[in-house]
């Protein structure tokens, strides 16, 4: 509460002399009023949780140490990923304006012995048209197809207000890594020329597809010779020298090379 206090001088004053007054504002109420006002938008606020991208981990639980680079050839399947380029910039696709990244797989074992036509194919990152899966996206769907329906109908069940986010995060997450369900298990192999955007995009297809079996891993020779016989047949330049690589660094190792080989 304010007061004003009529200071008493001492002596006599004069006549007409103005009277001073002096203002003293108490502002105890203020600070409880403040504290007050501070528990309320405590109490009543809800804090906003912060939107992030919820990714299926690659997981070894229940899983036998000696069982956990073993997977079933019915269930395996190795992508091998590279980038196009125009020179030493990486190729953009004139309609979409995105970077052509190739992806070349295979289901299984390996086929050394090209018995067959499909001992390695080719996909790209194309994604959904008309809401239907299409290029690399559709056959990881088509490998997951009893996580991915069990999948569908949680979301649903969410979007109808039937389980709560927290519920449904959980159910996806125990429903990814069923092992009573036939799940694929996915090798990453990026190539010398891959960019890291590719990476990412095979890291994503995972998380889409809901694949919680899936590693990451450097091409062996097995691939090299499958891409090379893939060359012959298609016509196509797939191994090719490391663009990527600082020229200065090279030019020296291509010159030792020369005078070797003189």
């Amino acid at each position: 509460m304010a007061q004003i206090e009529q200071s008493s001088g001492g002596g006599k004053k004069k006549k007409g002399a103005q009277k001073k007054m002096s203002i003293h504002v108490d502002f105890t109420p203020m600070v409880d009023m403040n504290m007050l006002l501070i528990t309320f938008f405590m109490l009543c606020t809800t804090m906003i949780k912060s939107q992030t991208l919820q990714i299926v981990l690659p997981t070894n639980e229940d899983v036998k140490k000696e069982q956990q680079s073993q997977a079933k050839q019915s269930e395996a399947i190795t992508l091998i990923l590279d980038t196009e380029y125009n020179g030493d910039k990486p190729r953009v696709d004139a309609e979409t304006g995105k970077t052509i990244h190739n992806i070349y797989y295979y289901e299984g074992i390996a086929d050394t012995t090209f018995s067959t036509s499909k001992y390695l194919q080719k996909e790209q990152f194309i994604g959904n048209m008309n809401h239907e899966a299409q290029g690399i996206r559709k056959i990881l769907l088509n490998k997951n197809k009893e996580v991915m329906a069990e999948y569908t109908k949680l979301k649903e069940q969410w979007k109808n207000k039937e389980i709560t986010k927290e519920e449904f995060e959980q159910a996806a997450k125990k429903n990814a890594s069923d092992s009573l369900k036939t799940r694929p298990v996915v090798v990453i192999k990026p190539g010398p020329n891959t960019t890291y955007e590719g990476l990412i995009n095979a890291i994503d297809e995972m998380n889409i597809n809901q694949i919680s079996r899936y590693s990451i891993e450097l091409p062996t020779h097995t691939d090299t010779l499958l891409l090379k016989h893939f060359e012959q047949q298609s016509g196509e330049t797939i191994i090719r020298p490391t663009i990527r690589t600082n020229s200065r660094a090279a030019a020296p190792a291509a010159a030792e090379e020369e005078e070797t080989n003189s």
